[in-house]
């Protein structure tokens, strides 16, 4: 593990002497059963780990740690969080023991000037890091950091503040963004959870409306989503699985090609649809 700043520095020069850039991610995560279950989702994961470089860490901001202010996981083991209920054992069994990086923490709490970022030695590795990490680095030897959501601020600030973290990718770090674009569980129609693509009309326009947003570049109109009308209401009925796609469109390059994968939705108001930038 690197222990300290000169360290790390001198592990990631090389990557920005070549003028090297990590992609940039977004991946719904659905269901934490998708974290044990070799399905369509995980699998594109797992094809995804092998498409991009190998990262020198990985920082996710997962849709489920809300806080007060912005943290960052400052430990060198970060714990496996199991944030969730009624789920079979081998669900909680699962322990993701990647280590953490205090010195990476650190620094990415250095570059962010719009906010006072404090190192967090309690939280770990919530389900929207580790079902999704898991499978794109299965040995667990890769860093992996989370980066918290201020839920007291609005969505530009979430954007801007992502914009700070750009030179991360030049050191070789993988961001991720992990939520889901559409995620209404209070519509979710159970029954239909095994029904390939389904999706209720509003669910589908609005995942469309969001990936044309995304496509051209409009991110104004994703910042101010409530402006497209009642299906985006719908669709996102709280903040924390949307606020992550802000996190990975602030850090979109100029240069960056956009691609989209795992585009289904499942259970009528949730979609898998993810956005790898770069």
């Amino acid at each position: 593990m690197i222990k300290d700043l000169t360290t790390f520095n001198k592990f990631t020069d090389d990557l920005k002497e070549q003028g090297h850039l990590m992609p940039v991610l977004f991946i719904g995560h659905g269901s934490p059963m998708n974290g044990i279950e070799d399905n369509e989702f995980s699998t594109r994961w797992k094809k995804m780990a092998r498409e991009i470089p190998v990262p020198s860490a990985v920082l996710v901001i997962s849709a489920h740690w809300f806080s007060k202010g912005t943290r960052i996981t400052a430990m060198d083991f970060p714990k496996t969080i199991h944030d969730f209920g009624g789920f079979p054992k081998a669900l909680f069994d699962v322990q993701y023991n990647a280590p953490g990086n205090p010195v990476l923490a650190l620094e990415t709490a250095s570059l962010i000037h719009s906010a006072h970022v404090e190192p967090d030695h309690d939280w770990g590795l919530d389900h929207g890091t580790w079902t999704v990490v898991r499978h794109m680095y299965p040995e667990a030897n890769i860093p992996v950091l989370q980066l918290s959501i201020d839920y007291t601020k609005a969505p530009q600030y979430h954007y801007d503040l992502a914009k700070e973290l750009h030179s991360l990718r030049k050191k070789g770090v993988l961001i991720i963004g992990s939520g889901n674009m559409v995620h209404n569980l209070g519509m979710i129609a159970w029954d239909k959870m095994d029904a390939p693509e389904y999706g209720y009309d509003w669910a589908l326009q609005v995942n469309e409306k969001f990936k044309q947003a995304i496509t051209e570049g409009n991110h104004d109109s994703l910042i101010h989503y409530e402006s497209m009308g009642r299906e985006a209401k719908l669709a996102i009925p709280t903040p924390e699985h949307y606020l992550p796609l802000l996190y990975t469109a602030g850090l979109k390059g100029t240069n960056d090609s956009t691609s989209f994968f795992n585009d289904k939705a499942v259970g009528g108001s949730l979609t898998m649809t993810s956005v790898k930038f770069g």
